[in-house]
C-alpha cells in the first residue's frame, strides 16, 4: 500500500497538468450529443473531475447544472478557480467527495458523467452502484479502460492490470450494461490525440520538472518512473488497449 508520500509525489506531477487521464473536448461533445439537450433545471454529477478540464466541456456544451467531485482537495480547488474564470461559478459547484460513498439522494442527476475514473470502483460496480443516483431514464457517459488485442503484451498487463485488475475488451464491457440496468446507446474510442497530445504531452513535461526537483530523492524519483513507464509503453504498443466513451440509458423496463 503506498505511504503519504507516495501520494504526495504523484499528486505533484499531476497537479501541474490540465486533465489527470486522456480525453479531449471533440469525445465529449460526441458523447454530449448521444443525451438529449440539457435544461438550466437538470443536474449533471461528474464523478473523478481531477481539475475539471471535462467538467468545464460539460459546462459549456449544456445548460444544465453540475455538481463534480472529486477526492482530491488541490483537484477541486483548481477547478473552483477555473470555473470562476471561465464564467461558470453559478453552474458548477466543485466539491470533495468519495465515489464510494457518494452522499446523494436517489434519482438526483439527470446525467453522471465519469472520463477516465470509473476504474477506481470497476465498471460493473460503478454503473451499479451509481444507478440510483439517476432519474428514471437518466443517463451515464463514462471512458474506460480496454485491451484492443486478445493476447496484450505480457508487460503491458503488468504495468495496467495493477492499476485496473478488472480490465477487459471492449465486448466484455458491453456485455455487463444491461444486467447492471441500462440500454446502451453507443461506445466509441478516444482518438490518439487525447491519450498523446493531451494527457501525455503535458505529462512529461510535469516529469521533467518533478525529476530536476527532486534528483536527489531516489524514493521520488521512483513515482516519476513508473509514470514514464506508462508513457513509453504507450508509444510501444498503441493499438492494444485504449479507453472507449460508453453512454447508456438507464433502463426501468424490467426493475
Amino acid at each position: 500500500m503506498p505511504d503519504d508520500r507516495f501520494w504526495n509525489w504523484f499528486h505533484e506531477i499531476y497537479e501541474s497538468i490540465p486533465r489527470q487521464g486522456p480525453g479531449d473536448p471533440d469525445s465529449t461533445a460526441r458523447a454530449l450529443r448521444r443525451i438529449p439537450p440539457l435544461t438550466p433545471a437538470q443536474r449533471i454529477l461528474d464523478i473523478g473531475c481531477g481539475s475539471g478540464t471535462q467538467t468545464l466541456d460539460l459546462a459549456m456544451g449544456t445548460e444544465a447544472q453540475i455538481v463534480a467531485i472529486d477526492s482530491h482537495a488541490p483537484f477541486v480547488a483548481q477547478l473552483a478557480e477555473r470555473a470562476a474564470t471561465s464564467g461558470h461559478a453559478t453552474r458548477i459547484s466543485a466539491q470533495v467527495g468519495d465515489m464510494f460513498a457518494l452522499p446523494f439522494p436517489d434519482g438526483a442527476f439527470d446525467v453522471i458523467w465519469a472520463e477516465g475514473s470509473i476504474f477506481v470502483i470497476g465498471f460493473e460496480e460503478g454503473l451499479r452502484a451509481w444507478r440510483r443516483l439517476l432519474v428514471p431514464g437518466g443517463y451515464m457517459a463514462v471512458t474506460e479502460f480496454c485491451w484492443f488485442r486478445d493476447d496484450p503484451d505480457p508487460e503491458l498487463q503488468e504495468m495496467f492490470i495493477e492499476g485496473c485488475p478488472a480490465a477487459a475488451n471492449v465486448q466484455a464491457r458491453r456485455e455487463v450494461v444491461a444486467p447492471s440496468g441500462y440500454r446502451l446507446l453507443a461506445d466509441f474510442v478516444l482518438p490518439d490525440n487525447a491519450w498523446w497530445d493531451n494527457y501525455y504531452v503535458p505529462l512529461a513535461a510535469s516529469l521533467e520538472r518533478f525529476r530536476a526537483l527532486h534528483a536527489d530523492e531516489p524514493e521520488a524519483l521512483a513515482v516519476a518512473a513508473r509514470s514514464q513507464r506508462e508513457l513509453e509503453l504507450y508509444l510501444k504498443h498503441r493499438g492494444s488497449y485504449g479507453y472507449v466513451f460508453f453512454v447508456m440509458q438507464r433502463d426501468d423496463t424490467h426493475a
